[in-house]
């Protein structure tokens, strides 16, 4: 499988703070936003693999496991998702044991021929207090235990709770979707309809039941070009005033992110950064129904670039009448 060097996706260092990292991500993904990049497949692939970065570099745990097995992390990734058990019932099955089963056991009728290989065999292979079992295939099996005494005797193989980040947009996370994933298993897939209800929040799960154990969706928002959440059910954005209207005051229409316009009402003497809270424009709250957050507008201020020369000769009387009545 190719290695992804996901700290140069994101062109942060190994270093970088969860911080540094959450500020990259969210550059580059407004950046390369399909809504922003309209049929650009470059600029759509692009954005796949910064997502895909993320996902490992903003979850500490799964950064851990990252930076711990480099170029095997795909495969402990996958094995993660086929529901493997480091205590019983690895992918060479067998218990976790890379030559069949647990220490000391016959093939069966199927072993294909192949018998179990002993820690104690393991030594005389490849020397006295050799350890067979790297640390990369401790990590990610097991391994034997300490002090080379076999693992306890196989018992009845217990699921383990499988977790899967899914990328929804804001506009999906708002009104609540449904999709339907796909799980690749040993040997066969599966596929599961999960609804995620309106309100839901980054990092928030939803579990789905299936044969093979629950399985745990996490919720990773995608980033949007105009609104970005705020706390629990805000959402922030930000809109350009008129000088005009900022000076004097007046009205402005703001787009949210579902539903028509609002119009908001903006203060006489309004600086830039000023901000406005339209109560109830925010963010479904979860499970509350008709509930809803606010949405927190910044504003900034709309210079002319393409004035008309009577638009010019008032803006000129105006600088003339400042000077006239100093502030």
């Amino acid at each position: 499988m190719d290695f992804r060097d996901y700290y140069a996706t994101l062109g942060v260092a190994k270093t970088a703070s969860e911080k540094e990292i959450k500020q990259a991500f969210r550059r580059l993904a407004r950046k390369h936003h399909p809504d922003v990049n309209p049929g650009n497949s470059a600029a759509e692939a692009k954005f796949k693999e910064i997502n895909e970065a993320y996902e490992v570099l903003g979850d500490a745990e799964k950064r851990r496991k990252y930076d711990e097995l480099g170029a095997n992390w795909k495969a402990y990734e996958q094995a993660q998702r086929q529901g493997f058990d480091p205590r019983g019932g690895g992918p060479f099955g067998g218990g976790g044991w890379p030559f069949g089963g647990a220490p000391g056991a016959q093939a069966g009728a199927q072993g294909g021929g192949y018998r179990s290989v002993s820690p104690e065999e393991f030594q005389e292979m490849f020397g006295e207090g050799a350890n067979p079992f790297s640390d990369f295939f401790t990590t990610f099996f097991g391994g034997a235990q300490a002090g080379g005494a076999r693992p306890k005797a196989r018992g009845r193989r217990h699921h383990v709770p499988q977790e899967h980040d899914v990328a929804i947009s804001l506009e999906e996370a708002f009104m609540g979707t449904t999709r339907k994933v796909t799980l690749t298993g040993a040997g066969s897939d599966r596929s599961l309809e999960v609804r995620f209800p309106a309100g839901i929040r980054d990092g928030q799960k939803v579990r789905a039941a299936s044969d093979g154990g629950d399985v745990f969706f996490r919720v990773r928002l995608a980033p949007h070009p105009r609104f970005e959440p705020r706390g629990d059910h805000d959402l922030a954005t930000r809109v350009a005033v008129p000088i005009p209207v900022a000076v004097i005051g007046g009205e402005i229409e703001v787009m949210p992110l579902v539903g028509p316009r609002v119009r908001a009402k903006v203060p006489a003497g309004t600086r830039p950064g000023a901000v406005l809270r339209l109560r109830g424009h925010g963010r479904p709250i979860l499970g509350q129904a008709g509930q809803r957050g606010d949405l927190l507008v910044t504003l900034d201020l709309q210079v002319p670039t393409d004035l008309t020369p009577e638009e010019r000769r008032h803006y000129e009387a105006l600088a003339e009448l400042r000077k006239v009545q100093p502030v």
